[in-house]
């Protein structure tokens, strides 16, 4: 016969000297093992005559033994844990890390600051599509289908009728078909994608804010020469903080413009006097604008005898370099934390 009680006694005071997981373990397998007690008195079943009997009181013994060793695990996986949760613990008194606030890009800050001077202006901001059609890209804006900018090594296609937009003029042409015969001022901001090769003036992927003003010839709104260049004085002066600067159209060829013009503005540096940056001329080139070309209007369903208005493209990695006398337009997209930290305020 088993005497279940004589071994349980036995185990408990094999638990009571348990130090460690060795003792601990060592003790389970001469139990539970697979050459332990356990299995030495299951082995002894083929010689016992009543073997039901005896197994159930192997199973007993087997169970009550178990039960008395988990009792034993347990708390030992509990100190264990409350040992490494003392380890890892901080020290919520020592000071924290000193966190840096973040640096908004300056490209978007000047960007920020073009709108900011449009919309005191009256312009609404209008967003559009990266991708674009070829239609929307180049043909809506009167540029032909032999024009240089639609060679496949100026613009990036993804396939014959579709691109990565060349210039947020693309808003512009949506906008106008669109809002049939009607007036509006619109800005259009966004990046823009050129097969340029980078250097310090010319980048693959660039900033530009395109501005467009409709108006119907009968109205009591203008939309002349004239208008466009007080539109961009205000707009030069506010940017670069001076009331001072004049600017200067100079005769240029936009295909969606007639007449189209280079606008120049005068150096904040020097007023006009003549400097290194300016290249002792007075003034620096800034953006290309113009009158809209007829052809733009009668594409997008315009009646281009009733309706007048202006364009302007303004990048602002050059308002930018301007700004700020910055010399290489790759200094945005290197993430130097030298040159980031410069425009923090």
């Amino acid at each position: 016969m088993i005497d279940n009680n004589k071994i349980l006694t036995e185990l408990e005071g094999a638990l009571k000297n348990v130090s460690d997981v060795e003792s601990f373990s060592k003790v389970k397998v001469e139990y539970l093992g697979k050459k332990g007690l356990i299995a030495n008195l299951m082995q002894e079943m083929r010689n016992v005559e009543d073997k039901k009997s005896y197994g159930q009181m192997v199973n007993v013994l087997k169970e009550a033994i178990e039960e008395k060793i988990k009792v034993i695990e347990d708390e030992m996986n509990r100190i264990k844990m409350e040992e490494q949760l003392m380890k890892d613990a901080i020290d919520i008194s020592l000071p924290s890390r000193k966190m840096e606030p973040g640096v908004q890009s300056i490209l978007i800050s000047t960007a920020r600051e073009i709108e900011d001077v449009f919309s005191k202006m009256g312009f609404e901001i209008a967003i559009g599509q990266e991708v674009e059609s070829d239609f929307h890209n180049f043909e809506a804006l009167n540029l032909g289908e032999h024009h240089p900018a639609r060679d496949m090594q100026d613009t990036f296609y993804i396939d014959p009728k579709t691109l990565l937009r060349t210039h947020t003029s693309n808003i512009q042409s949506r906008t106008l078909s669109t809002n049939i015969d009607k007036e509006f001022k619109i800005i259009c901001p966004g990046k823009v994608y050129r097969r340029d090769d980078d250097d310090a003036t010319h980048s693959h992927q660039f900033f530009q804010i395109d501005g467009l003003v409709v108006v119907n010839k009968k109205s009591d709104h203008t939309a002349s020469l004239q208008d466009l260049k007080t539109t961009l004085t205000i707009f030069a002066n506010e940017i670069f903080g001076n009331d001072n600067l004049d600017i200067r159209l100079r005769p240029s060829f936009f295909p969606f413009t007639e007449p189209g013009v280079e606008v120049d503005v005068s150096c904040s540096i020097c007023e006009g006097n003549g400097c290194g940056f300016c290249k002792q001329t007075g003034w620096i080139e800034v953006l290309g604008a113009g009158v809209i070309h007829k052809n733009v209007f009668k594409i997008s369903g315009f009646n281009e005898e009733e309706f007048t208005g202006f364009a302007f493209g303004i990048g602002v990695e050059r308002i930018a370099l301007l700004k700020h006398n910055i010399e290489d337009i790759r200094n945005f997209y290197q993430n130097d934390l030298r040159f980031i930290k410069q425009f923090k305020k």
